[in-house]
């Protein structure tokens, strides 16, 4: 289920507003986000994306952020028929580990050289 989450954030600069766009799409399941700078909010997309835990990483990092909706995004490509999944591969060729050995080919002496 993808969801529509509108976050106000405060964003006064340019790094502010950076700042937000990279905490919220490293979160988890974000596919597209979105600023609106006139109004102060930000548009997450995404599959299954957890509201409050991204609220919550904006408020650790920014200092000030509430959610101001969640809604359910309906796509026309839903509708229409589902693509088929392509099968794997029948034949997988499998390579056997390499193993290497390391020879030193000027051993160091046992005894002390200095005496």
């Amino acid at each position: 289920m993808k969801q529509k989450i509108a976050v106000s954030v405060p964003m006064h600069c340019d790094k502010c507003r950076t700042k937000a766009l990279k905490i919220a799409a490293a979160a988890h399941g974000v596919s597209k986000v979105s600023i609106e700078a006139d109004k102060g909010h930000m548009e997450v997309i995404g599959d299954g994306v957890d509201s409050v835990c991204l609220t919550s990483l904006l408020r650790k990092k920014l200092g000030f952020a509430t959610i101001v909706k969640v809604e359910e995004v309906k796509g026309a490509k839903d509708d229409k028929k589902e693509e088929k999944a392509t099968p794997p591969p029948g034949c997988v060729q499998y390579c056997p580990p390499m193993y290497y050995e390391l020879v030193d080919e000027y051993p160091e002496p046992v005894q002390c050289s200095i005496m």
